[in-house]
């Protein structure tokens, strides 16, 4: 089963073990992750998911759309050009085990 680790704005970890399929964003407001809000639900409408992927997992993501890019004009913690995206937008299976990422310290 993949793991995600979320990294709190003080640098303290949590990891969870997700069921393939599983959404970033999903799987934090399941597991009582502090730092993702999730308000839209997961449809790349509202910035609440931010997260800082990890320099060491960028490249195992898949692309960004263009939903995903245009909503991340407006986070409200600062956009990271490499590391930015949204957790409503990555999913954990086959291709993605084990991701590690770092939450802004606001979401809203």
């Amino acid at each position: 089963m993949p793991h995600i680790t979320y990294h709190d704005s003080s640098g303290s970890p949590r990891t969870v073990t997700v069921k393939d399929g599983t959404t970033v964003m999903r799987a934090a407001l399941s597991d009582g992750v502090d730092g993702i809000v999730g308000e839209c639900g997961g449809q790349a409408m509202c910035a609440t998911c931010h997260v800082y992927v990890r320099d060491e997992f960028v490249d195992a993501l898949p692309p960004m759309g263009e939903d995903e890019h245009a909503m991340l004009d407006f986070t409200a913690a600062p956009r990271d050009a490499r590391r930015s995206r949204l957790g409503c937008q990555i999913t954990m299976g086959a291709e993605l085990h084990d991701l590690e990422v770092d939450l802004p310290s606001e979401q809203v």
